[in-house]
């Protein structure tokens, strides 16, 4: 992909369209499979590079992957099977790659090195390090508590840990090192985030109980391969839904999504907002809902959207910014702090971005307040190295009077690299 996309305002939109596989899913299949007994074929995984740096990490520790880049193989080597790399394990810009497996590593009998790249190295990792201590792991970062982490294998004990905050990812990693503890491993989270680790683990065997919001499993259990196939990422098809309601007389629809009830924060806020949004051929992928996403061209509403939807809809506030930006009154983005530990500041770039398209759009310490206007203009804007905010100025480029470039575009690599060619189809 060119670093920059230039982008003019859109007549209707048209296309049957696929988006490729969850982020989230892709990388919780490499990683289980990759400590189950016997072979994972993985379908449908996603194939970009931040699901490559967790495919190479489990390679560099022994694990044999096979197949082409859309349908692997994976040899399970066990529990305890996996051997210390040579060398370091470089995680590129993925989060979520450095956190679950940390958290996975703090339990082996070797020693690792976590390193990233010059964002991920600034993104705050104490807040699974310090659950991580509690269960006996030995794991030290910079003075700042970001990467490079360097993880001393230990034997690890089950704890009782009630989050601070709603995080899949410091949720995973302790789950994942709760499977290497001796007893109980109890956690408590304030809001539900996303579970596609729960579902997995049970998916492989692994006894996991929950209740509402605790999630218990008892350590040492051993996970079993099974077949998997990933569902369309809906945080990759939240891009296109909101061009498809946003462009008059567009006709899109996104196939095979992913529509597990912790991730569909998105369409909820949509639907709120005035959207009109079918699910069609609402189906089972294993242990993920998956349906067929129909937008309609809707005119939409500002609205308020709270700490209880953030959780569910973290990864799509780039893009509901931009809704936001083009609908009817007022929108209030509240407890969404989180943001600011993204792949950049999601709250200053948003806002820092939207401006130049003429949007009325304020930051506050925990989110935004938008004023929606009835056009945006065309600008030069740029992604900040952060791949959501890149594919969403793209979209708002396709409702801007005038020429949109967006700098920066290589970003989208990290998540979703067909993302021009889907938005070409469109165009076509």
């Amino acid at each position: 992909m060119k670093d920059t996309l230039g982008i003019r305002k859109a007549g209707p939109l048209s296309g049957d369209i696929r988006v490729p596989g969850d982020k989230s899913i892709s990388h919780r299949a490499l990683i289980l499979s990759a400590i189950s007994e016997g072979k994972t074929r993985i379908k449908n995984i996603l194939s970009s590079e931040d699901v490559r740096r967790t495919l190479q990490a489990f390679q560099d520790m022994g694990v044999r992957i096979q197949g082409p880049e859309s349908e692997i193989t994976v040899s399970g080597v066990g529990l305890d099977g996996l051997k210390a790399s040579a060398s370091s394990l470089f995680m590129g810009n993925s989060g979520t790659a450095m956190r679950l497996l940390a958290g996975l590593l703090a339990g082996q009998k070797f020693s690792s090195k976590l390193t990233g790249d010059e964002s991920l190295s600034k993104r705050p990792m104490r807040r699974i390090m310090e659950p991580l201590e509690r269960m006996g792991a030995e794991i030290s970062g910079t003075e700042h508590g970001t990467a490079p982490l360097l993880i001393h294998g230990r034997p690890l004990k089950g704890i009782r840990y009630e989050m601070p905050v709603p995080s899949a990812q410091v949720k995973s990693s302790i789950l994942l090192a709760a499977l290497y503890a001796k007893g109980l491993t109890e956690l408590i989270e304030p809001l539900k985030s996303r579970d596609h680790t729960e579902r997995m683990l049970k998916s492989f065997g692994v006894d996991l109980s929950q209740r509402g919001n605790v999630i218990c499993l008892e350590g040492r259990q051993r996970p079993v391969a099974r077949d998997i196939e990933v569902p369309g990422d809906i945080s990759s098809a939240s891009f296109f839904i909101v061009a498809g309601l946003l462009v008059p007389g567009s006709n899109i629809v996104v196939r095979r999504v992913g529509v597990n009830p912790t991730r569909t924060g998105v369409l909820e806020i949509l639907e709120k907002m005035g959207a009109h949004i079918t699910l069609e051929n609402q189906a089972s992928l294993g242990d993920e809902p998956i349906a067929d996403i129909l937008p309609q061209p809707s005119r939409l509403r500002g609205v308020e959207i709270g700490k209880d939807l953030i959780p569910r809809a973290i990864d799509e506030i780039p893009v509901l910014c931009m809704a936001a930006a083009l609908a009817e009154g007022r929108t209030e983005i509240s407890g969404a702090e989180e943001l600011r530990v993204k792949e950049s500041d999601r709250i200053g770039s948003v806002v820092q971005e939207l401006k130049k398209f003429g949007a009325r759009i304020e930051e506050k310490p925990d989110g935004m307040i938008i004023e929606g206007v009835e056009n945006l203009t065309g600008a030069r804007v740029q992604s900040h190295g952060d791949h959501r905010l890149a594919m969403a100025l793209s979209v708002a480029g396709l409702m801007a009077e005038g020429e949109t470039e967006v700098e920066g575009t290589s970003w989208i690599r990290t998540s979703f690299p067909g993302f021009a060619d889907i938005f070409k189809q469109l165009l076509a």
